[in-house]
């Protein structure tokens, strides 16, 4: 522990901050700015060093945080890297990525704000890649074997770079045109611009991982076929069935799903040509959904010159502070004000959809109403019924589950009562069928997508060579610290 005093001389929580609004929302860079060494320094000796370190129980990786919290105080650098990478494939996603549930369960977040982790672990990495840390590990023996991951995503990548350091010969199919899944796809380049999925993908070709793009597995090559081609096969083809609002209306041109307007900008922004793009410039747009994916759509519609965007979320606006009812370490439900909350838009909540209005076939409005709680449902409630202009929503309701009719019809694997891929408790679907990710957990946190593709690599290992020395950082029945759980 470099000072042990450092939680009392420093209180104040201190992270990047954000570019100006009227600046970022002209481009589609970060919307961060450059980190201050220095700061990041002295938020890391804010770190108790605790006996028992929750932030360890809030991050399915176990990441050592308190250890490489130590190592950045007292500028280790090159240590406190390897000190990441040992229980994480790749910090510069999850750093920017994921709400870090490690600073829920931080005990110093009992009376103070919680120790900046997440922004100490993307300091770590970025200052890794700048100084030359990252290199490629490339396996001292090949064992023969191969194994095709099927997913580019985070768990799939994850899975693949752990069995190919192990000396397995490693395959990874993805049926769009570049690799990184919905890191690549679902996320704005606001958030994390791509060049760091580029720059993991050529560390990964370096190590011995292929990739093989525009290749669909159930179309183009038949998941019987990949099994016989391979000793083993991992499915992280992720949960990408949107879920849909049944109301009347629901077909009218201008009611979309938040993954087509997400996809096809991202596309845009990488230089492609896209036809009939879903774009908003100088229109008004409705956002179902107030999480993530719901910002998202925001800040990506705000950048395409949108007239006007109201969120609208069913249930009530989440409390800004934690309450009783939402314990420490368990990660609570807060109201959270999003980089894209900040450049534009209004946020409305218990309202429910009660129709999409139309004409000719084209959206002009949704019909809202306020709710209320009739016998355990939260209902509309009569008589508040209005109409919102709109000429476009966008439906950020979450996902329901794995688009697997080929993987169901071809390979026979069965689906639990939510839609996921059922797996046991090594991951295991069928024979040699191993599944990893949203695939088998369902839509969840980038940080639980890679410790289960590192799990399911152990697996998958153990499965072909008798024993393995990879980690199995966590089974598919464990679940988040919550209350929500």
């Amino acid at each position: 522990m470099a000072d042990p005093r450092g939680f009392i001389k420093v209180t104040e929580r201190e992270t990047a901050k954000r570019r100006p609004v009227p600046v970022r929302i002209k481009d589609w860079k970060e919307v961060y700015e450059e980190r201050n060494s220095e700061v990041v320094k002295e938020q890391a000796s804010r770190c108790m060093d605790c006996g028992i370190p929750f932030c360890h129980a809030g991050c399915p990786l176990g990441n050592l945080i308190p250890e490489w919290n130590d190592l950045t105080h007292r500028g280790r650098n090159r240590e406190a890297i390897d000190r990441l990478h040992s229980t994480n494939n790749f910090p510069e996603f999850t750093g920017r990525l994921c709400p870090a549930p490690c600073e829920s369960a931080c005990v110093l977040g009992i009376n103070q704000p919680a120790v900046t982790i997440k922004e100490i672990e993307v300091s770590i990495i970025d200052d890794a890649f700048d100084a030359g840390f990252v290199t490629p590990i490339v396996p001292d023996r090949l064992t023969g074997k191969t194994i095709a991951v099927v997913g580019s995503g985070p768990a799939g990548l994850a899975a693949a770079q752990q069995l190919t350091r192990v000396g397995h010969t490693v395959a990874v199919f993805e049926r769009d045109d570049r690799i990184g899944g919905l890191l690549r796809y679902g996320i704005p380049d606001f958030k994390m611009e791509k060049h760091h999925i580029d720059r993991r993908v050529e560390q990964m070709i370096a190590e011995g991982t292929r990739f093989r793009t525009g290749v669909n597995i159930g179309v183009d090559i038949s998941w019987q076929e990949l099994q016989k081609r391979y000793d083993s096969v991992l499915v992280a083809t992720g949960a990408l069935k949107p879920r849909a609002l049944d109301v009347p209306g629901a077909d009218l041109d201008g009611v979309h799903f938040a993954m087509d307007l997400l996809t096809q900008a991202n596309k845009v922004v990488a230089g492609d040509l896209v036809d009939d793009q879903i774009t908003a410039a100088g229109k008004h747009v409705v956002i179902l959904g107030g999480g993530d994916t719901g910002a998202d759509c925001l800040g990506t519609v705000t950048r395409q010159g949108a007239a006007s965007v109201t969120t609208i979320a069913i249930g009530v606006k989440p409390p800004e502070e934690r309450d009783d009812s939402q314990p420490w370490p368990t990660t609570p439900n807060l109201y959270e004000i999003a980089s894209a909350h900040e450049e534009f838009g209004n946020r409305e909540y218990l309202h429910s959809t009660v129709e999409f209005v139309g004409e000719a076939g084209k959206l002009t409005g949704i019909k809202v109403a306020d709710t209320e709680f009739v016998d355990g449902q939260r209902l509309p409630k009569l008589g508040t019924e209005r109409v919102m202009k709109a000429d476009i929503v966008l439906l950020a309701l979450g996902f329901t589950g794995n688009e697997s009719e080929f993987i169901t019809s071809q390979l026979g694997a069965e689906l639990d009562k939510t839609s996921n891929i059922h797996r046991d408790n090594n991951y295991r679907a069928k024979e040699a069928i191993f599944v990893a990710g949203d695939a088998g957990r369902g839509q969840s946190l980038i940080v639980w997508a890679i410790a289960e593709g590192r799990a399911a690599a152990a697996a998958i290992d153990k499965h072909l060579e008798g024993e393995t020395l990879l980690p199995f950082p966590v089974k598919p029945t464990d679940k988040p610290i919550s209350v929500y759980s």
